[in-house]
């Protein structure tokens, strides 16, 4: 399960790098692919692409135009990109990977990061796998004992 998490991330992590570099290449960006994908691949530590992308992209936008106006293009790629991320991206990509239904993954996160803070938010989906992976042991379990089958002596 735990390397479908990491394959189901990587996924997000390149959907969400393209996503941005076509995104910032439509607003005009000249380094929208570098940009687009430097910020898709440190989306991994959740908030720290997103950031860092923007940072990026407004610098490079202001040195290329030298106006504040095309950087509102710049933060609506951005805002569409998360966007895209929490409602499309982790829990079908994430989600399907696990065995978790997307409401689920979406609930995850949002319980861990209320829970535990930026820890919670990166350790949600594994625990949460983990804990998937449990319960069903525990069910098949239950299931073949002689208390489920009413063999009780």
């Amino acid at each position: 399960m735990l390397m479908a998490f990491l394959r189901g991330q990587l996924l997000v992590m390149l959907a969400l790098g393209a996503s941005y570099a076509i995104g910032l290449s439509i607003v005009g960006l000249k380094t929208a692919i570098l940009v687009g994908l430097v910020a898709g691949l440190l989306s991994f530590v959740p908030y720290l692409g997103v950031v860092s992308g923007i940072a990026m992209a407004t610098l490079a936008m202001y040195v290329q135009t030298g106006a504040f106006l095309p950087i509102l293009g710049v933060l609506i790629v951005f805002g569409i990109g998360q966007i895209l991320e929490s409602m499309v991206f982790t829990p079908y990509l994430v989600g399907d990977r696990i065995g978790l239904h997307p409401v689920a993954v979406i609930f995850a996160v949002l319980a861990g990061g209320e829970l535990f803070g930026f820890s919670g938010l990166l350790l949600a989906l594994p625990v949460t796998a983990v804990l998937i992976a449990l319960l069903r042991h525990l069910h098949g379990w239950y299931v073949q004992s002689r208390y489920y089958l009413g063999k009780e002596s």
